[in-house]
């Protein structure tokens, strides 16, 4: 069974705040995680478009990497509104077998991304 959205955001902001440095603030009527400087790594979306999806939106490394996972499992990933051409990638929330440490992972590797050298240096997650 998919989670309701209440619980797919309490999972996210738990990945998402047991990074270093991090917090979270509502950006265009949706939770965003952000690090220190105010630098974006992750939002929360619940029918933000009318859409009745429930995503999570992370970086990639660039448009290559979006692509490649896109690919490799579009019934999860795909390019969103907006963000998709600047290399953002969305996470669909809502299948029913949905794999949450593959989502903690990519909100982690997102915030890698974003995060300054030192704490990268002094381990990071």
């Amino acid at each position: 069974m998919s989670p309701d959205p209440e619980s797919a955001l309490a999972k996210v902001r738990d990945a998402a705040l047991s990074l270093p440095s991090t917090y979270e603030k509502l950006s265009h009527g949706s939770p965003g995680f952000f690090i220190e400087k105010g630098k974006a790594f992750a939002y929360f979306w619940h029918n933000h478009h009318s859409d009745g999806e429930t995503i999570a939106i992370v970086k990639t490394s660039g448009i290559e990497e979006q692509q490649m996972l896109i690919e490799a499992d579009p019934d999860f990933y795909y390019s969103p509104p907006y963000m998709g051409p600047s290399g953002w990638i969305a996470m669909r929330l809502d299948g029913a077998d949905l794999d949450w440490d593959r989502v903690a992972d990519r909100i982690a590797m997102s915030w890698e991304m974003v995060a300054p050298r030192r704490l990268l240096e002094a381990g990071g997650r």
